[in-house]
């Protein structure tokens, strides 16, 4: 299929089946949000299936998603720490493993589960094509810059011109990001809305400018808003036609339009502690 019949369109349909429309070898990012089997309301019956068939079906997406990737391509699936073990090694037998990625959702110390710890984090795994050597990452897009302070420290002659005070350090693998609020300007009728910010690390870290952005669920439209305002293409399937109309009409939002990346990400940033006297 010519690009233009897909390129920067959301369909309204299952993806096993739209993922036909994209030609193999073509996309240079997946980013995949599904239905973690936690019984959440979608309009549909997606997210209350059983654990073998919720298995069965991860396989299934997974086997018709991976061959649409380039050969230096990258791929992150967000996943409940509830089936990310099983679904990781499934992963395992078709890509690379790269990273591990906890995301931190900075839920409020009140309530939850009084017989368990409080669950306070998604699990993001990143997965790459081939032998893990060959795959497009661009570390200084996504550098976190240093403070004024810590560039102070490090004044002496030897860190004059070093690259990595200048630009900045490499993002761990815990993202501590705020969930998005109800309050907050992005905020879409969706009960599992990602935060742009980490879905702009993504696109910037791991597709070229320009680049194919493919998610097979996009649920509020996420994923094809930072491609629009990150300057790369998308393509992405929706089953609930509500979510699809939040989908244009988030991307015809001020916060949608083109951005200049500036790497100021929200993580906290931890106090220096100073020696007792």
């Amino acid at each position: 299929m010519p690009a233009q019949h897909y390129e920067n369109k959301v369909f309204n349909e299952d993806a096993v089946i739209g993922l036909n429309r994209i030609p193999d070898g073509s996309v240079d990012l997946i980013i995949a949000d599904p239905p973690y089997s936690l019984g959440k309301d979608y309009g549909n019956q997606s997210d209350k299936l059983n654990t073998a068939d919720y298995l069965s079906w991860m396989q299934l997406w997974i086997d018709a998603a991976i061959p649409k990737l380039k050969p230096t391509g990258s791929f992150y699936i967000f996943l409940t720490w509830r089936y990310s073990p099983e679904i990781f090694v499934m992963l395992k037998q078709r890509l690379q493993m790269i990273n591990e990625i906890i995301w931190d959702r900075r839920v409020p110390s009140m309530g939850g589960s009084v017989r368990s710890f409080t669950s306070v984090h998604d699990t993001i795994g990143l997965f790459v094509k081939g032998n893990g050597k060959g795959y497009y990452f661009d570390l200084d897009a996504v550098r976190i810059p240093y403070d004024a302070q810590t560039k102070k420290a490090r004044s002496r002659s030897i860190f004059v011109g070093a690259k990595w005070l200048e630009v900045g350090y490499n993002p761990k693998d815990l993202w501590s990001v705020s969930r998005v609020h109800k309050c907050d300007p992005e905020r879409a009728d969706h009960p599992t809305q990602k935060p742009l910010e980490i879905i702009d690390r993504m696109i910037y870290a791991s597709c070229p400018p320009g680049g194919l952005v493919l998610d097979p669920f996009m649920g509020s439209g996420t994923t094809a808003v930072s491609a629009q305002r990150c300057g790369r293409r998308f393509v992405g399937f929706e089953l609930n036609p509500d979510y699809c109309a939040i989908i244009q009409s988030r991307l015809a939002a001020p916060y949608a339009q083109p951005i200049a990346n500036n790497n100021q990400p929200t993580e906290p940033v931890r106090a220096k502690i100073s020696r007792a006297v």
